[in-house]
């Protein structure tokens, strides 16, 4: 039995964003409204961290569409936004995520969904994707207030589970999610879903790939 406990990160990570493309390209009549909105939901979590601003996933995503609404000069009504935000509990897996899953699970690995959103997005998200099976448990930083890289959560995850960092390793395609981890003691591990760019004044995980089954294999023989 392996004693190391793999965290995933979920949105961009586990789950495949580009299905809300379409929703938000209808909402805002343009084609890089996805990546603005998620990057600027990214930005407002990062002030919120940097400045004390205690907030919600929800509430930050809400909020980042009456942004996005405001730079295209479009009008968002209540529906539209909750029909825009029920839409990221739908999102399907990329499709090496459960082979991957499965073959850490089957080495004896213990695999933890770890997230931003939400401790009701989160399950609804794992569910609808098919994935209850596949994580021995799902963890939120709702509670803590913030929001990853900020040192407060990855604290939390480490007293939640009961674990040392050493013992850890978070999974993300985020380089400032890897760098927030490593930053803190836990180990990391990179996967290049849109580019293989990291940033370059980030510490860098010992393992990186394109593919979530390489990912796991390298982490299987580490």
């Amino acid at each position: 039995m392996k004693s190391e406990i793999i965290l995933f990160d979920i949105n961009e990570t586990v789950l495949d964003l580009s299905s809300l493309k379409t929703h938000f390209i209808k909402a805002f009549g343009q084609q890089d409204a996805l990546p603005l909105w998620f990057s600027r939901l990214l930005h407002a979590s990062t002030v919120c961290i940097a400045t004390g601003v205690r907030s919600d996933f929800a509430t930050l995503a809400a909020i980042t569409l009456d942004n996005l609404a405001a730079y295209y000069q479009v009008t968002l009504n209540d529906a539209q936004k909750s029909g825009l935000l029920k839409e990221f509990a739908r999102l399907p897996t990329h499709s090496d995520i459960k082979p991957a899953l499965s073959k850490l699970r089957q080495h004896g690995f213990k695999t933890v969904a770890f997230s931003n959103s939400s401790s009701a997005l989160i399950n609804q998200q794992i569910a609808q994707a098919g994935l209850a099976d596949y994580f021995d448990e799902l963890v939120s930083v709702e509670s803590t207030g913030s929001f990853k890289p900020d040192p407060l959560v990855y604290d939390f995850v480490m007293q939640h589970l009961g674990v040392e960092k050493t013992n850890v390793r978070l999974v993300a395609t985020h380089d400032w999610d890897t760098h927030g981890a490593l930053s803190q003691g836990l180990k990391a591990a990179y996967i290049a879903r849109a580019t293989p760019f990291y940033h370059p004044l980030y510490l860098k995980p010992d393992i990186q790939s394109q593919n979530m089954l390489e990912i796991v294999e390298q982490i299987i023989s580490a």
